[in-house]
């Protein structure tokens, strides 16, 4: 998880092939992460199939508060995943 990463700052990012797929192999399906607000370790679902950098509202499954979540995908399909409180 990384909190200094910015969606719009990805320009190299995999493009769907004849298929339609966006990777070559099994792409991340889910995440650990640690809510920003409680600070407990929960895991998330990912959709490969979203595209290749996700930004998206969810919230947390312990203490219910908002979290900004972003997902960027490597070619490989190796998701990079940060969440920030909402509003940050």
């Amino acid at each position: 998880m990384r909190d200094d990463w910015d969606p719009s700052d990805d320009a190299d990012h995999p493009e769907p092939d004849d298929d339609g797929e966006l990777f070559d192999g099994d792409a991340d399906a889910v995440a650990d992460i640690a809510c920003p607000y409680c600070g407990e370790v929960v895991e998330i679902s990912l959709d490969p199939a979203g595209g290749s950098v996700q930004e998206y509202v969810e919230d947390c499954q312990v203490c219910c508060r908002p979290w900004r979540v972003l997902v960027r995908y490597a070619d490989d399909g190796r998701a990079e995943v940060s969440v920030l409180a909402e509003g940050e």
